[in-house]
């Protein structure tokens, strides 16, 4: 999983890519391709 301070150019890298707030927390998931994760800050 990647951290970034930003997750919009992260969203973009894959048409599966969803932005979802857990927590307070930003994550991309990608159901289809798992190493797309990603969580902000």
């Amino acid at each position: 999983m990647k951290v970034r301070s930003s997750l919009k150019s992260l969203k973009s890298r894959h048409r599966d890519c969803k932005l979802v707030r857990r927590k307070g927390r930003i994550f991309v998931i990608n159901k289809t391709n798992p190493r797309f994760k990603a969580k902000q800050g």
